[in-house]
């Protein structure tokens, strides 16, 4: 065979015979990339370590610890799961298995509910496969060869979703000894690529998340590349259990639900509601220095907004039915901007006016399938740190580097150390389709926010093809403490809405002209805000966002009246504070203090009475000593109205 040339990434070039393959190119390499890669990349394509190389070509290697080795590799493992499964018990249907964040789910169709001993099995038998190191062979064939395939094989799932894509379409197979599935790729060459893994959990899971549809058996999984590196993952998912938002917010009593009141809509406890208080207040005082003027709006509306502002065309699944009032459709909100944009148009606007920035911390209700709802991720009832700003295109880019760097402002506050800006651009395939049909002024926006990001020296990545129908947007991911990844925000430019509602100045000549509109929110919603919060900081919220700040504990009976002073005092300073007069030692009422994590307690006894004192005692720090309580206020008052979040850097060093 006549042979081809091999570009590596340093630009050196391998001669090979034409048909080797990645995995060869990899084996003249060296033994440990020979062992480690997984998927290559052949002229800006992904492919299987054992496809055919027939032409000159680009290649780039990759290990299991690459993030795109990484995705092979639990693409991979859920097949290898599905293939244990299948082994195991003959009768099941197996139906979808996608990757998720640093893990894998696949969904199976069987009578028999999965216990932990049967996922201890299926583990078992999927080291058993990889250590056969078979084969994983990809092949392309026709949906109706796919169809009869799987039609024979008995798989009824595999076949509905054959059904569902375009008979002109090919369909890619893999498979490994008896084993078939469908998929995309690229999967690894051999089984025995794929060692360390751990199957977590399994749960409930409607057939295409609809709730008419069968209940199927989930499990979830996950791969690594290396036994420290699962290690590492199963430690931080340990740590993430402790601080699961669900079950901190029961113990510190910030929020419950009731069957009665509905799912999804969660009541904000005395805890909760001081926590709420204090970001609305940061977020008061941030937009005041900036600017903002606040406003209010309705939690109901007349349908006609919504048929102007588009939602009821694009939005009507995540919109609460209408009600009838006075033979006219009203709507519980699911957005505050058509209210918004309704309060700029109430008054004539001059470019001297402009910016023209108007905030609100709107409820809004968005309706969400009983099973999409995760404790205060996914909820129905939401306030949302919501505003709108109105600008020239001249404004814009400034107006947008600020709202940028208001959400690093915050992420300094909150000790996210962590964070991306995705930056959702159009695409020309989609103009007047998917996306408004101004082809300039998509260019010009990017272009600002481009620049803007750039001038204010924030790290983003471009992602084509993801802008929202009306403007770029930048997407903004942060990771709390122990690494897990949030969505937070969108901070979304808008040049289709505002002249739909007709909004406009006067520019300095006379005439009218369309403001741009930056739709922003960096808090994201009180509910998926403090969700994170809460798993972020594990509950050990910093002094001044933790619900009750001070503990005021009087040694015995004798001392309560000292202690009452002591706890007026404080709640006259504006200190939050909480007196234990029950009967208990003070190691008990110690404990207790604890358990609320209640950063600063106050041990009172006789001698702190002669002395006009307090003994001052912090979680993760112990016992600091007597000090005059207006030292004490002082010291305190200065760290809540700083927002320094010291204390629970010292509490995050414990939980490690």
């Amino acid at each position: 065979m006549p042979d081809i040339n091999i570009t590596l990434p340093d630009s050196s070039v391998k001669t090979m015979p034409a048909g080797s393959t990645p995995q060869q190119v990899a084996d003249q390499i060296g033994p440990g990339l020979a062992r480690a890669v997984v998927v290559a990349r052949v002229d800006s394509k992904l492919v299987d370590l054992n496809t055919p190389l027939n032409y000159d070509c680009s290649i780039e290697l990759f290990k299991g610890d690459s993030n795109v080795g990484h995705d092979t590799l639990l693409h991979s493992t859920a097949h290898l799961m599905a293939q244990a499964v299948k082994e195991l018990y003959p009768d099941v249907k197996i139906t979808i298995g996608p990757t998720i964040e640093n893990g894998f789910y696949y969904d199976f169709d069987l009578e028999q509910t999965f216990s932990d001993d049967d996922l201890a099995h299926i583990e078992l038998k999927m080291k058993e496969l990889a250590k056969a190191d078979q084969e994983i062979n990809r092949e392309e064939i026709s949906t109706q060869e796919a169809m009869e395939l799987f039609r024979d094989l008995g798989e009824t799932y595999k076949v509905e979703i054959i059904e569902d894509i375009d008979p002109k379409e090919t369909i890619t197979t893999y498979t490994q000894s008896n084993f078939t599935d469908l998929c995309r790729g690229p999967h690894v060459s051999r089984t025995g690529k794929i060692k360390y893994f751990k199957l977590l959990s399994t749960s409930g899971a409607y057939w295409r998340g609809d709730e008419s549809n069968k209940m199927l058996q989930r499990i979830y999984g996950t791969v690594f590349a290396s036994k420290e590196a699962l290690k590492t993952h199963i430690h931080n998912l340990e740590e993430a259990k402790k601080r699961d938002h669900r079950k901190l917010g029961k113990e510190l009593e910030l929020f419950t639900f009731d069957d009665e009141i509905g799912p999804g809509l969660p009541l904000w406890l005395p805890h909760g509601a001081v926590i709420i208080e204090e970001l609305e207040q940061l977020a008061k005082e941030t937009e005041r220095r900036a600017g903002y003027q606040q406003v209010r709006t309705p939690h109901l509306t007349k349908g006609k907004l919504y048929e102007k502002s588009g939602h009821l065309d694009h939005y009507r699944d995540s919109m609460y039915p209408a009600m009838d009032v006075d033979g006219l459709d009203y709507y519980v909100k699911p957005m505050n901007c058509p209210h918004h944009h309704k309060i700029f148009a109430s008054s004539p606007r001059s470019y001297r006016d402009m910016p023209i920035r108007l905030s609100e911390y709107g409820t809004c209700y968005r309706y969400e399938k009983s099973g999409q709802l995760f404790g205060l991720m996914r909820v129905r009832s939401l306030q949302m740190n919501d505003a709108h700003i109105y600008c020239t295109r001249e404004q814009f880019k400034d107006e947008f580097l600020d709202v940028c760097q208001m959400y690093i402002y915050y992420f300094k506050i909150f000790g996210i150390d962590k964070y991306t800006m995705r930056l959702s651009l159009h695409d020309k395939e989609g103009l007047g389709k998917k996306y408004i049909n101004e082809p300039e002024l998509w260019l010009k926006t990017e272009q600002w926010v481009r620049e803007a990001l750039q001038e204010g020296n924030i790290d983003f990545v471009e992602v084509p093809g993801e802008a929202a129908f009306y403007g770029p947007k930048i997407d903004v991911q942060v990771w709390s403490a122990i690494g897990k990844e949030f969505t937070l925000a969108t901070n979304q430019v808008d040049f289709a809405v505002p002249e739909k509602f007709n909004l406009q100045y006067k520019k300095e000549d006379g005439q009218n002209k369309t403001p741009l509109c930056i739709h922003r929110a960096p808090l994201g919603t009180h509910e998926r805000f403090i969700g994170f919060l809460i798993e972020h900081f594990g509950g050990n919220f910093p002094l001044w966002l933790t619900p009750i700040q001070v503990a005021v504990l009087p040694v015995s009976d004798k001392v309560l009246d000292y202690a009452g002073k002591i706890s007026h005092t404080l709640q006259d300073a504006n200190i939050r504070v909480k007196l234990n007069t029950r009967a208990d030692k003070i190691g008990a009422k110690i404990r207790q203090a604890e358990l609320e994590k209640i950063n600063v307690m106050l041990i009172i006894g006789e001698k702190e009475e002669v002395n006009a004192t307090v003994s001052v005692r912090r979680r993760f720090e112990g016992d600091l000593g007597q000090m005059a309580l207006g030292e004490l206020i002082a010291d305190l008052t200065t760290e809540i109205n700083t927002r320094r979040i010291a204390h629970s850097e010292k509490a995050e060093a414990a939980t490690e």
